[in-house]
């Protein structure tokens, strides 16, 4: 083995080489548009930013993704450190068992199940709400929601099962149509000098516009649109020299995404003028569309036809995300399987060398997590995607800051990186943030899921209870 690197080849549960996922597959920007597409650029700006304005700090709304940025580029030094020396589909699971152990990597992957599934859930909801308003305003056809869903679950499973190489194309044309109209809004706006009352930086990114209001509340909402940045580690295994190409799509993707929603957030702030933003923003969120605050300033830019573009562009970003959330969970039941963890099926490739068997499972999960709500008659809006993307956020900041801990641990044992900066500093930096983010989240949880607090409380317990529950599966399945 050679002395710079811990051993990560792929081996089944009785330590026999394992099948692996397809080599050389993805490039940087392959990688970079998985990332760009579980973020869902269209969805984060016009599900999030209204309310980030209109409840949080309302101008200084930017500042927050701004923050909430470098909390994440803080966290991602540690884990391309950890990347360099540990290449593995199972990304979390993997990082976080290399420094404390394999109980706790296990019970964290169940986490990362759990966040990865909830998140797509979520997303089915408000993409069968957005389709089948769509259908019905083109048609006058009501379709009800979930039939939506289930149809495109179908077509999610068929993509993955069809390889990585396509997937990634099919995300690209979708992240490259609304990435593109949301960015050239920004660009014209800037150039004309803003709205009503010009650009004013400082009436958006000075320390007391960043304060005014709830800042947590805006932070919180900026962090949940970041989420699935981490995915450059998941495909490791199928990227071309993964050493280099991971560690530059991370840090790629934590500066695109995080210019991108602060500058196109600063851009609608400065449409609407500091002074008046947030009461155009709870004007809409008090019309029950949100939307609308998003998509009127960028109407009155290029005309009204974008009326019609947006929501189209808006139901793409959705599948986009939800096939992005689909091919990272498959992976983690696939390397879980190849560990023993899970039945040995699930770690079988299709011709293409994508692993088939688990992204049916994942579909299953999607069917469960789903159909519940439709045979309650529950609103998918707000009921399926506001608990579930926001317990999703919440297990994935658990899972950052376990493995900003575990590298800390992993690099004062094994010595393979001694940068202090990379390895100590940046990622306990990481941590605090982190931790920050999660005292956040957890005293604002009952806004972020838009629901009561007993509600709340079932959602919090479930991401302790769900890395109770995997690690205590570890502990069985491995004798100890």
């Amino acid at each position: 083995m050679d002395s710079q690197t811990v051993d990560a080849s792929p081996q089944t549960g009785e330590g026999r080489p394992a099948a692996t996922l397809k080599r050389n597959a993805l490039g940087v920007l392959g990688i970079l548009f998985f990332v760009l597409s579980a973020q869902a650029p269209l969805t984060g700006i016009a599900g999030a930013v209204p309310i980030a304005v209109a409840v949080g700090n309302g101008a200084g709304a930017p500042a927050a993704y701004a923050i909430a940025g470098a909390v994440i580029l803080l966290f991602s030094v540690g884990f391309v450190a950890m990347g360099r020396h540990v290449v593995n589909a199972g990304a979390f699971y993997t990082y976080i068992g290399k420094g404390l152990g394999r109980t706790t990597g296990s019970g964290s992957a169940a986490v990362a199940l759990f966040a990865y599934c909830t998140v797509q859930a979520a997303m089915y909801g408000l993409y069968g709400f957005t389709v089948s308003g769509l259908v019905e305003h083109y048609s006058g056809a009501h379709i009800a929601w979930w039939v939506w869903a289930l149809v495109t679950m179908g077509a999610v499973q068929v993509l993955g099962a069809a390889g990585i190489e396509l997937g990634a194309k099919v995300l690209a044309v979708f992240v490259l149509a609304e990435f593109s109209i949301l960015l050239v809004f920004a660009l014209v706006t800037l150039v004309k000098g803003g709205g009503p009352e010009g650009l004013d930086f400082g009436g958006t990114f000075s320390p007391s516009a960043a304060l005014q209001g709830a800042p947590g509340v805006a932070l919180m909402f900026a962090v949940a649109s970041m989420f699935g940045f981490e995915a450059t580690a998941i495909y490791g295994e199928e990227a071309r020299e993964p050493h280099k190409t991971v560690p530059r799509a991370t840090y790629l993707s934590v500066a695109v995404v995080t210019g991108f929603f602060a500058f196109v957030s600063w851009m609608l702030v400065s449409s609407y003028g500091p002074s008046k933003v947030t009461a155009a923003a709870g004007k809409a969120l008090a019309g029950g569309d949100s939307t609308v605050f998003v998509f009127a300033p960028i109407a009155a830019q290029f005309g009204g036809w974008v009326n019609d573009v947006l929501p189209i562009l808006l139901g793409t970003s959705l599948f986009a995300g939800i096939l992005a959330f689909h091919n990272s969970a498959n992976r983690y039941l696939f390397s879980l399987s190849r560990e023993g963890l899970l039945p040995g099926r699930l770690r079988t490739l299709n011709h293409r060398h994508s692993p088939w068997a688990a992204g049916l499972v994942q579909t299953a999960i999607a069917v469960l997590l789903v159909m519940p709500f439709a045979l309650a008659g529950k609103d998918p809006v707000l009921t399926l995607f506001s608990w579930f993307s926001g317990v999703g956020v919440l297990a994935c900041m658990l899972l950052y800051f376990l493995t900003s801990v575990s590298v800390i641990v992993f690099f004062r044992r094994e010595r393979l990186d001694t940068r202090r900066w990379n390895t100590l500093i940046a990622p306990a930096l990481g941590a605090l943030g982190i931790a920050a983010v999660i005292w956040v989240v957890l005293t604002n949880f009952t806004t972020l899921i838009g629901g009561d607090a007993t509600t709340a409380l079932w959602l919090v317990l479930a991401v302790p209870a769900v890395l109770l529950l995997g690690a205590g599966t570890a502990r069985v399945v491995h004798g100890r």
